[in-house]
């Protein structure tokens, strides 16, 4: 997790103390991110660890300076931020997409973590029915009211799927008769050459990296949006909506 040095905004479903974000893991609550004092010890924040360990929550360990800019408040050494959404296991979305007699569109993002970006993408992703999409656990937005607010609400609707092994999560959509088709530069294959009729997850990664190796090596499409002007790349919010409605545009003819 990337700590955020900017002033947290009012909506951020912030929590702080070691027994108030205790209870929150007890209750259920989804942890988006969760920050502890450095060198902080005692016997209640043991109980903290043993539930984070329960719950396969991480916490990133930062200086008590780093906390009191996110607030003044007696946080005890512990911080917590609590999801807006609900995040849903990939296995259960595929399962259920097959059982309706559906073909599976999935959008696995790598690393995108502007949320802004983010927001605008699940927005396109929902407008094009997209059945899920899927992040890793860590290098990745945030799901904040920022990223709410850029997706018009559609965060709250399209299910968005949070794995800590991502490249396993990967494995498993191909093993479970997905195409995984990358969306890269490293191709001289375009968008416009796969099948996207057949079971499908779309990869984007970040403007930054692109999508890691490990997953570039296993794809069964390298495919690229082709460029004819000077600059060379678009925005990745602005290229999968390019990708994802090439899908629907193969989808719906397919249909009519």
């Amino acid at each position: 997790m990337t700590y955020n040095s900017k002033p947290v905004r009012e909506g951020n479903q912030m929590v702080f103390g070691i027994r108030a974000v205790i209870e929150a893991i007890l209750a259920g609550k989804e942890i988006e991110a969760l920050y502890t004092q450095r060198g902080l010890g005692g016997g209640l924040l043991n109980e903290l660890r043993d539930v984070m360990n329960e719950y396969q929550i991480t916490a990133q360990q930062v200086p008590v300076e780093k906390l009191n800019r996110i607030t003044m408040k007696n946080h005890q050494g512990v911080i917590a931020f609590i999801s807006p959404i609900t995040y849903q296991k990939v296995e259960n979305i595929v399962q259920d997409v097959f059982e309706r007699g559906e073909v599976p569109l999935i959008l696995v993002l790598d690393s995108i973590t502007d949320v802004r970006n983010m927001g605008a993408i699940a927005r396109t992703a929902e407008c094009a029915g997209v059945h899920a999409i899927v992040i890793p656990a860590k290098g990745s937005a945030q799901i904040n009211p920022d990223a709410i607010k850029t997706s018009a609400g559609a965060l709250y609707k399209i299910p968005v799927c949070r794995h800590d092994n991502f490249m396993q999560t990967v494995r498993f959509l191909q093993e479970s008769g997905l195409q995984l088709v990358c969306c890269t530069e490293k191709t001289n294959e375009n968008i416009y050459t796969p099948d996207y009729t057949a079971p499908t997850a779309i990869i984007m990664g970040s403007e930054e990296d692109g999508i890691r190796n490990d997953i570039i090596r296993i794809s069964d499409h390298l495919a690229k949006i082709p460029m004819f002007g000077e600059i060379e790349s678009l925005n990745v919010s602005v290229s999968t909506a390019v990708i994802l409605y090439e899908a629907i545009r193969q989808r719906t003819q397919a249909v009519s």
